[in-house]
């Protein structure tokens, strides 16, 4: 993906490599890569059944990638992709060519391990000689740089299309349930956080109501500061307006955009192409699993590429 010089830093925060999902035999992604960087907005648009939706749950592995790696501030979440790895395709071809050459000379089982190793000169590398070098190599690099999901998921927030909340929860319950169990903050800090973010939606009032007696246009505002009380360095929105009212829309779009205007990272699967051309700083177009074309919101519309991006733009504007 480019980098776009409005992002407010150069630091990258997430780093997709080479993502594939597939369900069965049906393929969904077919190799998306890129990175959104600290202060970047980006938007994410397509047809429907083209791949957003899964690319962004990849993004924080409430869908399991099929290939590839997911990198978020420096930490590895995925399992180790060898593929995306030289160093250890270099050790597996390697291995596995001198095992065919001293296996003819009737080598076998430990001996031919030792000898493997001594000549491939991995003694440093190899603790014990465990035989396949590139199986050490990948448990290395994933032990170097993994991150549990859970700890990153209290960095990455997440907005659903159809809410989430608990509706057997108040809503002062949803705001403190994670921060508290999670051990970020004491009842009572968790609490005086859910009230001044209740008080920046005008919603205060609701601090003790069920998420089924407020409008969808409440609820998802709801749905977003849930997110903001976990202090994120991203938010993730899946299509965060496609279950409301049209009258709705704008109160939820409002809030994203205060976000956006406070430097928050956030990446947004979205439908609403006004707004992507207002906030993002970046836009993807995705259709049958890759990311066809990307650019600013400018470039995006004004001068799109893509033949298949030109016929979406002429149906949905």
């Amino acid at each position: 993906m480019i980098n776009d010089n409005s992002a407010n830093s150069n630091e990258s925060l997430l780093n997709i490599k080479n993502l594939y999902k597939n369900f069965g035999n049906v393929k969904v992604l077919r190799g998306i890569s890129g990175e959104i960087k600290k202060g970047e907005i980006v938007a994410i648009v397509g047809p429907s059944g083209s791949g957003k939706s899964t690319f962004l749950r990849c993004m924080n592995l409430l869908e399991q990638p099929t290939y590839g790696e997911v990198w978020f501030d420096g930490h590895l979440l995925t399992p180790v992709d060898p593929y995306l790895h030289p160093e250890i395709i270099k050790l597996s071809n390697t291995y596995q060519k001198l095992c065919e050459k001293y296996s003819s000379e009737g080598l076998s089982g430990e001996e031919l391990d030792d000898k493997v190793v001594a000549d491939i000169k991995l003694n440093d590398l190899l603790k014990r000689r465990e035989g396949k070098a590139y199986k050490k190599a990948q448990v290395d690099l994933f032990k170097k740089y993994f991150q549990d999901i859970n700890l990153t998921r209290q960095k990455m927030g997440m907005v659903f299309q159809h809410f989430n909340l608990f509706n057997n929860l108040t809503v002062m319950q949803n705001l403190t349930l994670a921060p508290v169990q999670l051990k970020l903050k004491t009842k009572e800090e968790a609490e005086a956080k859910a009230i001044e973010l209740l008080k920046r939606i005008g919603l205060e009032d609701k601090a003790n109501v069920y998420p089924s007696t407020l409008s969808g246009g409440q609820k998802q505002r709801i749905a977003i500061i849930r997110s903001l009380a976990m202090e994120p360095e991203v938010i993730l929105f899946d299509e965060p307006t496609s279950a409301l009212d049209p009258e709705m829309v704008g109160e939820v779009l409002d809030l994203i955009k205060e976000l956006a205007d406070e430097g928050m990272t956030m990446v947004i699967v979205t439908h609403e192409m006004g707004f992507a051309r207002e906030v993002a700083t970046r836009i993807l177009f995705v259709d049958e699993g890759v990311v066809k074309e990307e650019n600013t919101p400018k470039e995006f519309f004004e001068n799109p590429k893509d033949e298949r991006l030109k016929e979406f733009l002429s149906k949905v504007l």
